[in-house]
């Protein structure tokens, strides 16, 4: 009898600049622990463009080394090959567990590209961490998509702030 493993897939989407970044941090690693406790496997997701993505990609990476080293990984989609990872491969490949280039979005216009990758992980997604202070730009349309396909979600810029 072969032994499937249960992956559970949690991304990442917030705004480029963030506030209260440490009171994230803490927030953040709190609910990756609790996400890596409560399945047999998680696989997280990121585009990695701006700083909520880089301070959740860093989290994941604690959390992977500290306490979860074969219960988790962190992958980087990209919506096409960027420049800086062809300049600096050998740093994404290690740093990173698996890097992908979406297809969906690696055909499209380049303006329309971010958005076609962020819709193809909220479709990959189980459950989608967000950090969206502001009703506009393409992490908040990336929120509206995951509602309207009522994927499971937390807004933490929200929370964080209620809590400040």
């Amino acid at each position: 009898m072969k032994y499937m493993l249960d992956v559970y897939t949690v991304s990442f989407f917030g705004h480029r600049d963030v506030y209260y970044s440490k009171l994230l941090e803490s927030r953040l690693e709190d609910i990756i622990f609790k996400l890596i406790k409560e399945h047999e496997f998680v696989a997280f997701l990121t585009g990695y463009d701006g700083e909520f993505d880089r301070i959740a990609t860093s989290a994941v990476k604690r959390a992977k080394r500290n306490y979860a080293q074969h219960r988790c990984d962190i992958t980087w989609i990209m919506p096409y090959e960027k420049a800086d990872y062809t300049k600096n491969q050998k740093y994404y490949d290690e740093f990173f567990d698996y890097i992908e280039v979406c297809a969906e979005s690696a055909a499209k216009h380049p303006k329309a590209a971010i958005q076609a990758r962020n819709r193809h992980i909220v479709d990959r997604s189980d459950y989608v961490v967000f950090w969206i202070e502001k009703e506009y730009g393409g992490a908040y349309q990336t929120m509206k998509y995951a509602k309207e396909n009522e994927k499971a979600m937390i807004n933490l810029a929200v929370e964080t702030a209620e809590n400040c």
